[in-house]
């Protein structure tokens, strides 16, 4: 098996559309990983404490919109 060095080399040896459409896969596979581990997560109650936060948050009406929070970043 290769180790990551010679990906590198052989990546720098594909044509740029190749390149493009690798990173386009690789981003959807992170982004798989990243949904695994937060159903995992979820499952396994990682995320309760946050959920009943944001939960009790929207009850007292102590929240933001999003454009606010981002334009104050």
């Amino acid at each position: 098996m290769s180790n990551l060095q010679e990906i590198e080399t052989k990546i720098k040896q594909l044509p740029k559309h190749e390149i493009h459409q690798l990173a386009q896969w690789l981003n959807n596979y992170v982004d798989d990983l990243w949904d695994q581990q937060m159903e995992i997560d979820l499952a396994q109650g990682k995320l309760d404490q946050i959920i009943a936060k944001a939960e009790a948050d929207i009850l007292e009406n102590n929240t933001k919109a999003i454009d606010e929070i981002l334009n104050n970043a």
